[in-house]
């Protein structure tokens, strides 16, 4: 698991660097949607698991959870421009209105982003009772950016 975080610290060093115009790093639309649903898929299977163990669905593992919620907290810095990309919301699930309202999405973005850390930290704790009310604050984050941009 330790070298599937540095994986992903390293991937975020490279993107973090080139970083640039979102439409310069995409050369079609159809790049941009399969970068962001990569990335999306890869933060849904972390967050899953955080949530099962949250639950109770699975043995709670401090070690775990912890490397899984990094990962999400990492992974959740990169997907955010190729939802900006002009055309990407041709044959994706994302809704136009995330185009025209760059500002409210990437706040939302953000917000998402600030609830994560905070379950990171509370993570780093071991305690669930710390725990619980985080990753439910990260969920509502998450729902709050798909309730208002992403089609059902």
């Amino acid at each position: 698991m330790r070298t599937i975080l540095w994986l992903a610290i390293c991937c975020l060093a490279v993107t973090v660097g080139t970083a640039g115009d979102a439409a310069a790093q995409f050369a079609k639309a159809e790049d941009a949607i399969k970068y962001r649903q990569s990335v999306m898929s890869v933060v849904g299977t972390h967050f899953t698991r955080l949530g099962a163990m949250v639950r109770g669905e699975a043995p709670f593992a401090r070690e775990a959870f912890e490397e899984n919620a990094a990962l999400v907290a990492t992974l959740l810095k990169l997907p955010w421009e190729a939802f900006q990309v002009a055309g990407s919301d041709k044959g994706s699930s994302l809704r136009p209105e995330a185009l025209g309202k760059k500002e409210d999405f990437l706040k939302l973005a953000r917000a998402n982003q600030d609830e994560v850390a905070k379950l990171l930290a509370a993570a780093k704790t071991g305690d669930l009772n710390a725990i619980r009310p985080a990753f439910g604050a990260a969920g509502a984050s998450c729902k709050a950016c798909h309730d208002s941009y992403r089609r059902k």
